[in-house]
């Protein structure tokens, strides 16, 4: 099997890994963090994630949505915000996708190791 370097940090634009530095100033601070972690996924679009069965896929910002290339249905930022304020809750160790109890969580699990959310 192949692995993949997702360590926060590695392998980003300057604006990926800028909206990366914002949104760790203001983790946990309410809606500002919340806002952040938008930003920081948007900026993430067409970027290469691996599941934790090494499934490569992509995604797309419509609106408030998150279209997953091997899923059919969206993920909503509301599903997002969820799955990360139980990441904070968990104190950023999180030791499964399964652990952050939403829909898409799958996906969401190795955005969130990238951007830094889950450590």
């Amino acid at each position: 099997m192949m692995e993949h370097n997702i360590e926060c940090g590695a392998g980003m634009t300057p604006e990926q890994k800028h909206a990366v530095d914002c949104l760790g100033k203001v983790m946990g601070d309410g809606d500002e963090s919340g806002d952040m972690l938008w930003n920081a996924i948007i900026k993430f679009q067409g970027y290469p994630f691996y599941t934790a069965k090494n499934l490569e896929f992509f995604y797309v910002i419509k609106g408030n949505e998150m279209f997953v290339t091997r899923k059919d249905k969206s993920i909503t930022r509301a599903s997002v915000m969820t799955a990360f304020y139980k990441a904070l809750e968990l104190g950023g160790v999180v030791t499964g996708p399964k652990k952050l109890g939403t829909f898409g969580a799958s996906y969401l699990y190795p955005v969130f190791q990238k951007i830094g959310v889950i450590k």
